[in-house]
């Protein structure tokens, strides 16, 4: 059998293709169009492996078939080029930072180029275009009107070799996994982008993807939709007796009678102001040491509970109750407002918490099911499911609540819809709690208290869209802003090298490749960007009604 020479017959088909221009999209062809995009790799000195074309095959082997399918395919390639590793990179070999990537880039183009992967190269970009990057600045300038854009201070892991920040996943045994340094945590003021704006939208559209069921979960997951409310408490500093506000969210506030201590991550800002002065040296060993723990260690379940009482007290809005204040690395600055209210008797975290330390445990919600001593006290937190009977708490502005079970139904009565029942659900919960509880009117229904939040590995930023506040003075407040995001129609009219205003919407150079969707005639075309700066609107109370 003659040796298969792949180096001279594959090199000339090859050549006969870049020729015939076969995997060239044209913009003016007939055919039905079929977009397909890889992630765009990082041009790294060591090039491809693998690993990487493992990736790449099955997106080519999608635009070959849809290709002899009749469809004009657009599959094009660019580089992820800016960033500290690439600059890090450059330094490490005395080359200038454009001088390295281009380098770089030519070497991995020959590579994709070598396997024979169907791209279109005429619209190869990298993100150190001008042309590119002048368009990713536009895009940040709109969302900074539109109010998705805002800087805020958050723990990042951080490698003083890198000179960079680090995922979790990179941080190996407490050092980097490419460098072998110790990984601190640091806190940088960083630019956040609200995404949380969109996640509503983008729950809603799963339902319309032909996916797997257990891929659209996981993207369920991934945005994680929570409901509930904030609740403002009052913490009493432990230096001056001042007090300040701090706000905690929960989507059970019909338990705010079983919170029995706060706890607030050990980097929490308010620690320093209000903690007593002879636990200071404590405090900041203990800080030090969480430091060091990664986010996914620190969200393990299993581990053993660790804290410091910091010597200051919170007041409870609903009951006046003073509780101690904590700090424990179970609860993380980059998940919600950085601070818990600690119910033991119904979260499994907080019971083990007050097991260990020997903080009260109060039932609040009663399950005949949840497993007791021989005193009937409980011997694991149990999250019943919402029935409404709250027990008597002795000392509280709680006597009893009855059964509001059929409270529930009723109001759910008047507002169900399809696919919203847990939301429902939860309305309907506040809405009892502060009509029953709180001596609140029952009117406040328009005031949803949806929030967007993340899990503790993948922390959403930013505030939830609308989010209904308790506090202590009665008062409520709705922070609120603009709920869609931004939208088609916040792009600008553009148009590609040559090509007239009259034609059809396209972007200036190789955007075409990172937004497709502008090639569209149905987007409706504007001269500029989004009118005015639209700001989140400002924060009004609302009194208490009675």
């Amino acid at each position: 059998m003659r040796e298969y020479d792949f180096e001279n017959f594959e090199a000339e088909w090859r050549r006969r293709w870049e020729e015939s221009g076969m995997h060239t999209c044209k913009d003016d062809d007939p055919r039905p169009k079929y977009y397909c995009l890889d992630m765009f790799p990082y041009p790294s000195g060591a090039g491809l492996h693998v690993g990487h074309w493992r990736g790449y095959v099955l997106s080519d082997v999608v635009t070959r078939y849809k290709t002899l399918r009749g469809f004009n395919t657009l599959h094009p390639m660019g580089w992820d080029a800016f960033g500290l590793p690439a600059e890090n990179d450059a330094i490490k070999k005395k080359i200038h930072p454009r001088e390295n990537t281009k380098k770089n880039v030519d070497n991995i183009r020959r590579q994709l180029k070598e396997i024979g992967a169907m791209y279109d190269w005429s619209r190869e970009f990298s993100t150190t275009d001008p042309d590119y990057f002048r368009w990713t600045q536009w895009i940040f300038v709109q969302m900074f009107k539109a109010g998705l854009a805002y800087k805020r201070e958050m723990p990042i892991n951080w490698c003083p070799s890198c000179k960079t920040g680090i995922a979790n996943e990179e941080v190996v045994n407490g050092v980097c996994e490419r460098c072998g340094e110790a990984v601190d945590k640091k806190n940088l003021n960083q630019w956040m982008l609200r995404i949380t704006k969109y996640a509503e939208r983008l729950l809603t559209d799963l339902d319309k993807l032909d996916w797997p069921e257990q891929v659209k979960l996981l993207q369920r997951n991934w945005i994680g939709r929570s409901e509930g409310a904030d609740v403002v408490f009052t913490a009493i500093s432990a230096r001056d007796g001042s007090r300040k506000d701090v706000t905690v969210y929960t989507t059970r506030p019909d338990t705010l009678f079983g919170a029995t201590f706060m706890v607030f991550a050990p980097e929490h800002p308010m620690v320093a102001e209000i903690c007593d002065p002879a636990k200071e040296q404590e405090i900041k060993e203990y800080v030090e040491w969480a430091r060091k723990q990664t986010d996914i260690d620190r969200a393990n379940v299993k581990k053993d509970k660790t804290g410091v009482f910091i010597g200051a007290y919170a007041v409870n809005p609903v009951n006046g109750a003073e509780i101690p204040i904590w700090i424990s690395d179970y609860v993380m600055m980059g998940y919600g407002t950085g601070a818990i209210m600690a119910v033991p008797a119904h979260d499994e975290r907080d019971f083990e918490f007050a097991t260990k330390f020997g903080i009260p445990i109060i039932e609040v919600i009663y399950s005949e099911n949840a497993k007791r001593d021989a005193s009937g006290a409980l011997t694991e937190a149990k999250r019943t499911a919402y029935k409404g009977v709250v027990r008597p708490v002795e000392g509280t502005m709680l006597t009893v609540l009855k059964d509001t079970s059929e409270k529930v139904n009723q109001c759910l009565a008047g507002r169900k819809k399809p696919g919203q029942k847990s939301r429902q659900l939860q309305d309907a919960r506040l809405d009892i709690f502060e009509a029953e509880v709180l001596g609140r009117a029952d009117s406040a229904r328009e005031l949803r208290q949806m929030r967007m939040g993340g899990s503790p590995r993948r922390p959403a930023p930013g505030d939830a869209p609308r989010s209904r506040i308790i506090r202590a003075d009665g008062n409520r407040r709705v922070a609120s802003g603009r709920d869609d995001g931004l939208g088609e129609h916040d792009l600008p009219g553009m148009r590609r090298p040559g090509q007239t205003r009259d034609g059809h919407h396209a972007a200036v150079g190789r955007l075409l490749v990172v937004f497709p969707a502008l090639r569209f005639p149905e987007v409706r075309r504007r001269s500029g960007g989004p009118g005015g700066a639209r700001q989140m609107a400002a924060s009004r109370p609302l009194r208490r009604r009675h």
